[in-house]
């Protein structure tokens, strides 16, 4: 009797292969953004891996979730390191793209050190760290690798995967400000903030930040750099100015919008919206009672996944119904 022959339908097998791939799509995503900051350039490099996945001999891949890890991250490494990010990400220069809390690309928040990883405070300060430092520090602490792992993952020892995270929690630790407040507080704050400025009570407002805030905005994408305040007189000079509604404002943004309270990044935020698009996002870092960082955020290019998330959002009666 002839040998049976056994036919490998190519066709099954691709789509067999892109299951594999799509089921660790969000989980890539979510550390692609982590490492990068930017949710466009995140997507970029999930999709980069899928071309490496498909142009590799899957065969010979033992552990997929492994080694999709690993392309990813050095996708992202070499995204950083490159002359064109250096330019673009100058410490002080340089803002990570917002998410709305529920957006999958936040990736796993069950733990204080997964939240506070994809938190726009966090985010920034991992500007200051050397991409591979910035790596370990997510490969450990958002995504519990082993240092065994991690040396796997990125072509170095378990030595030195240790010193990497060492060094990247002694700066993140130095720069975080310290303190939490509970989501109900946050919010009572953040409405006495937008009733203050919307008002024009800077004495109110000057009361509702910290001694050494900080306010820092993209200009709507028109400045070249960021915009920095930082005494609590001058920021509420700005938020109050800035809060103020004027013809040219709504014509700049296109209409009348409303404001919305929301949670960006696990962190406090007003959205300003007009119909169904995020036109403006204010994000707050609060400690010990008062506001401690002002983030305004109303670049388009920044705001457009924001925007996504928002359409598929319910959202709460505004607390401005027409700005």
């Amino acid at each position: 009797m002839p040998p049976r022959v056994v036919r490998v339908d190519s066709a099954a097998a691709d789509r067999f292969d892109t299951g594999r791939f799509e089921a660790s799509r969000s989980r890539l995503a979510s550390l692609a953004y982590r490492l990068l900051g930017s949710a466009a350039d995140a997507e970029d490099a999930v999709q980069d891996a899928f071309l490496h996945w498909q142009a590799a001999d899957r065969q010979l891949i033992r552990v997929p979730e492994a080694w999709l890890t690993k392309v990813v991250t050095n996708l992202c490494l070499d995204r950083l390191r490159s002359a064109q990010a250096r330019r673009e990400r100058t410490v002080g220069d340089w803002l990570p793209e917002p998410l709305l809390d529920g957006d999958p690309m936040l990736g796993p928040a069950d733990t204080f050190e997964q939240r506070e990883s994809v938190s726009l405070a966090v985010l920034t300060l991992m500007e200051r760290l050397s991409p591979l430092e910035r790596a370990v520090y997510l490969l450990r602490e958002a995504f519990s690798h082993s240092h065994a792992e991690i040396a796997e993952i990125l072509d170095i020892t378990e030595s030195a995967s240790q010193q990497h995270l060492h060094r990247a929690r002694r700066r993140i630790t130095a720069a975080r400000r310290a303190g939490e407040a509970d989501p109900a507080s946050a919010r009572r704050i953040v409405e006495e903030f937008l009733a203050a400025a919307s008002s024009g009570r800077t004495e109110r407002l000057v009361a509702l930040l910290t001694d050494d805030a900080t306010a820092i905005s993209d200009g709507a994408g028109v400045a070249e750099k960021l915009l920095r305040y930082d005494t609590p007189q001058r920021i509420a000079a700005v938020v109050r100015a800035g809060f103020k509604p004027t013809p040219a404002k709504r014509r700049f943004v296109g209409g009348t919008p409303a404001v919305h309270y929301a949670l960006v990044n696990g962190s406090p935020a007003i959205l300003v919206v007009l119909g169904d698009r995020v036109v403006g996002a204010v994000t707050f870092d609060i400690t010990g009672g008062k506001i401690a960082t002002v983030r305004g955020i109303a670049a388009p290019t920044r705001l457009a996944r924001l925007t996504e998330g928002w359409r598929q959002h319910e959202p709460d009666t505004p607390l401005i119904a027409r700005w």
